[in-house]
């Protein structure tokens, strides 16, 4: 079997499944945000009269609306807090960060468990080799009040990334790319990651890796857990018991796929998608002069401690270009925390960032950082469909930490690398 086949087949007490068969799977965690959770499961579970089925198995994380910066906004933080004290909810994570990074954070995602999220980019936590899906607010209402849900077992498509990423170049560039080359439609499969170059990074790119298949329309994508994975999890104090079984999660010698993807990944050059979608993908040179108005370091794919150094390498000893104005919105406050720790804070700061709070912010919509009519964004998020940063005449445009602040710098889309060879002549 693949490794997904084997998680989905523990979850529904099987030996084995195969793709396209229908199961019911017992869910191992559920979680919600602000805007997609308490405020849509209530009226549903007060209805039929019923609990949550386990809440220590069930995480809400505040991160859409927060802080809040209206009265409709404060609302839907009251009736969080309020479900989360009436229902019993221990693991809540108030205005602290963005879930994807959270649950992690905190060692709750645990290799080969069935997890059910809230929100589109849940298959983040894919990295660490779970089944990680996102599900609408009425299957998550019948999830978190039975603790069990219904799925067909999807296709596995795998992508091997051989080779080492070169400098300047990241995990986004990677998924940019293949946004590009596999399409937006892979509905009812998942995405196994694999290769040299998977092998060498460390969790936060494997996350971004396993974000972004939402992007390509996949129902999850995954990472085979390695020491790596041990590793990152052994630092935040919740060690892997049996280390053994977890590898043995990996796909089998003669699984089957429904496509394997062989890619060098000394390549690759930095990935910019152009309006309005991360399939309109190209190298950056072909984009190269487009001005810009605000560049953008922030949401759960593009705001780790790690992206905010990329950012900062290129930043080091330079200004934002006059006229542009450069956000920053660490994923988690633990994540600023680290920045001003480390410096990476002071060398964003002195070169002209505007710190925002942490939380999704301009990247749904959101709060503060938004844009008008006409402007030009480039963003470290996934998305840039029409409107979903602001005004729907507004352009933006996708790309790495590196391309993000090499922008700002220069006041146009730029290839990052000529400024980190300066740097280094």
């Amino acid at each position: 079997m693949t490794m997904v086949e084997k998680i989905i087949a523990r979850a529904a007490g099987l030996n084995s499944v195969k793709p396209g068969q229908m199961v019911t799977a017992k869910v191992d965690l559920a979680f919600a945000h602000d805007s997609s959770g308490p405020r849509r499961w209530r009226p549903m579970l007060e209805e039929l009269g019923v609990g949550l089925w386990d809440p220590d198995k069930v995480v809400i994380v505040s991160d859409h609306y927060v802080p809040a910066v209206d009265a409709e906004t404060a609302e839907i933080l009251r009736v969080t807090r309020e479900f989360v004290r009436d229902y019993g909810v221990r693991n809540f994570f108030d205005m602290v960060g963005i879930s994807h990074l959270l649950l992690p954070d905190h060692g709750l995602i645990r290799p080969g468990a069935f997890i059910a999220g809230g929100d589109s980019h849940t298959p983040t936590a894919g990295a660490f080799g779970t089944y990680a899906a996102g599900y609408g607010a009425t299957d998550m209402a019948g999830i978190v009040a039975t603790g069990e849900t219904w799925l067909q077992c999807p296709e596995t498509v795998r992508v091997i990334l051989n080779g080492r990423l070169r400098r300047g170049i990241s995990a986004k560039d990677v998924m940019l790319r293949l946004c590009k080359t596999l399409g937006l439609d892979n509905a009812f499969r998942a995405i196994e990651y694999a290769g040299t170059a998977v092998e060498a990074m460390g969790m936060p790119e494997r996350m971004v890796l396993a974000n972004m298949a939402a992007e390509l329309g996949a129902e999850t994508g995954v990472v085979a857990p390695d020491d790596v994975t041990f590793a990152y999890l052994r630092e935040r104090g919740r060690p892997v018991e049996d280390e053994v079984a977890a590898l043995a999660l990996a796909s089998d010698p003669d699984a089957v796929f429904a496509a394997t993807h062989v890619f060098d990944a000394s390549e690759l050059a930095p990935q910019i998608a152009a309006p309005h979608s991360p399939a309109n993908t190209f190298d950056v040179g072909e984009l190269a002069g487009q001005k810009i108005d605000q560049a953008y370091i922030g949401a759960c794919v593009g705001a780790k401690i790690e992206d905010l150094r990329m950012a900062a390498t290129v930043l080091k000893g330079r200004k934002v270009a006059p006229g542009v104005r450069l956000l920053v919105a660490p994923a988690s406050s633990k994540t600023t925390a680290l920045a001003a720790a480390d410096g990476t804070l002071s060398v964003l700061m002195e070169a002209g960032a505007t710190l925002m709070p942490s939380g999704c912010g301009a990247c749904a919509g959101y709060g503060a950082g938004v844009l008008a009519q006409g402007e030009v964004c480039i963003s470290s998020t996934n998305r840039n469909f029409q409107g979903r940063m602001g005004s729907s005449g507004a352009k933006v445009f996708l790309g790495s930490p590196y391309s993000v602040a090499a922008a700002a710098v220069v006041g146009a889309i730029s290839d990052p690398r000529e400024l980190l060879e300066q740097e280094a002549a």
